[in-house]
């Protein structure tokens, strides 16, 4: 286990010293909201395969293929008008147990799925809805820290069918994939019953089909740009629509933000009158150090320090996921609010260490190593690129590169640049799948001709960049990152024979 530089173990006065010295307009903002200060001092499935039985992959199938007639998520009309009328229909099973609310750009399955392993680790049984999915469909839908059933996800489908045809018959378009999806993940988790439901937005915001809940606690990751075309073009404007879902009296759970965007968020905290907590004020990262598959940190709550928790993921992005992950629970738990008391460290530890994220930096082969990271935007591309190079001793790092046609492909390809020694450009199946063509146009832009390979089948450039990666000599500690998309890595997760 090696120490970290100094810069990144900052004790958590210097830390908050930091954080103190910002723009003046903050503090006027903050002077009317409400800070979040205490008063004193399971497992994670794996991601699932297509079902056994037969019968049930043909239904499951089906499903899928009508869910497919239906807009897909990068085709929207604002608003939450057809959701609303299917909760409504369906006797509003989404006001039936308490939820956390999650948005922001980069970090939130993750930070889902760690705030899932600690509400579990104390005993509460939950429901998690995320998206996209890495390989299944069902995985979107959680219970109790694993997938749905494939015969659940199902009879889950059936169940709301008529209702959703009923909502399609009095609208002027018909409920979304992704709506659809949103209902059957809140009849779902009334019908368990669980105890609280943990929800990631789709996009945005303010007009997410998720936007129906009232969590009682809101959780904003790091904003950043992705989506410009239809949230904004500043970390102001994308902000704006984030912080629709923060409700009057919740608690806000904010990652260290960009100050214009933090602003934002500020404001719309005191217009509802919710609480917030800061990331590098009421809560933290003190310390953290390299560890063999994964991290040792020590993170500041908002009931008082927890040291040397084991988190099974790299990266400090997955550290500060941990520690908002944390403020969150603490909240949903009344701790800062109703009573100064930290959570049991043993459980936190416990929950922690069960974590997984798949497809974020995720290692599915060796010799040569071989790992999987969702990034699809210049900021996730940033941080994966970071985390790597801390947490594997690579001596040569070969990307696969398959990205979608509507990204910041050129930020995204400048952001691996410095740790890529070459890149094989390739495709993945979906239509929104940018021609292996054009992005080596902008690859060689970025690398330069001699390091960029196009294979557009996504099996050779894996095979292509293994074979670069086993290459003899000084290069014997060859690696391969395969990124770009959440689809390529599901895509490449398969074909390496997990799931």
């Amino acid at each position: 286990m090696s120490e970290l530089p100094p810069n990144d173990s900052d004790s958590f006065e210097e830390i908050v010293a930091a954080e103190t010295d910002r723009d003046p307009d903050l503090a006027v903002i903050e002077a009317g909201s409400r800070t979040l200060r205490t008063q004193g001092g399971p497992p994670q499935a794996d991601v699932p395969a297509r079902p056994e039985d037969p019968e049930v992959d043909k239904a499951l199938r089906e499903v899928e293929a009508e869910l497919a007639t239906r807009w897909g998520e990068t085709k929207l009309e604002p608003s939450v008008s057809r959701i609303a009328a299917l909760m409504d229909v369906l006797g509003e099973p989404q006001r039936s147990y308490p939820s956390i609310h999650i948005t922001g750009t980069n970090g939130k399955t993750s930070t889902a799925r760690m705030i899932e392993a600690l509400l579990g680790a104390f005993e509460l049984r939950t429901g998690r809805y995320t998206s996209p999915h890495v390989q299944s469909i069902t995985e979107r839908i959680s219970l109790d820290g694993a997938p749905v059933a494939a015969e659940r996800f199902v009879e889950t489908y059936r169940d709301i069918e008529p209702y959703v045809e009923m909502v399609d018959s009095r609208q002027e378009y018909r409920l979304s994939f992704f709506e659809v999806l949103t209902g059957m993940a809140y009849a779902a988790f009334a019908d368990a019953p669980v105890d609280v439901a943990v929800v990631e937005v789709g996009m945005g915001g303010s007009w997410d089909a998720t936007n129906v809940i009232d969590g009682s606690v809101a959780v904003v990751t790091p904003i950043d740009l992705d989506h410009t075309d239809r949230l904004g073009t500043t970390p102001a404007e994308i902000a704006t629509e984030k912080a629709g879902i923060v409700k009057r009296d919740a608690t806000v759970i904010m990652a260290q933000q960009p100050v214009d965007a933090a602003q934002v968020l500020l404001r719309k905290a005191v217009e509802v009158d919710a609480t917030v907590a800061r990331e590098g004020l009421e809560f933290g990262v003190v310390a953290r150090q390299v560890a063999v598959g994964g991290q040792l940190v020590t993170l500041r709550g908002l009931g008082g320090e927890y040291p040397e928790v084991y988190l099974p993921l790299h990266g400090a992005h997955q550290a500060h996921n941990a520690a908002v992950a944390l403020a969150a629970v603490e909240a949903f738990f009344g701790v800062g609010s109703q009573h100064a008391q930290p959570l049991d460290i043993d459980t936190v530890r416990k929950a922690f260490a069960a974590v997984a994220s798949p497809g974020r930096l995720e290692v599915v082969r060796r010799s040569p190593t071989v790992v999987l990271d969702a990034a699809h935007n210049p900021a996730g591309a940033r941080a994966a690129a970071e985390a790597v190079g801390e947490a594997f001793q690579f001596s040569r790092l070969i990307g696969v590169v398959g990205a979608s046609g509507d990204k910041n492909v050129r930020g995204l390809l400048e952001a691996f640049e410095p740790v890529f020694a070459e890149v094989v450009v390739t495709q993945n199946s979906s239509h929104r799948a940018m021609d292996a063509d054009e992005l080596a146009a902008v690859a060689v832009e970025v690398f330069g001709e001699d390091r960029v390979q196009v294979e557009p089948r996504l099996p050779d450039a894996l095979e292509a960049a293994i074979t670069l990666a086993e290459e003899e000599g000084e290069f014997a500690g060859g690696g391969v990152l395969v990124t770009g998309s959440v689809i390529t890595v599901g895509e490449a997760r398969l074909l390496l024979g997990r799931g």
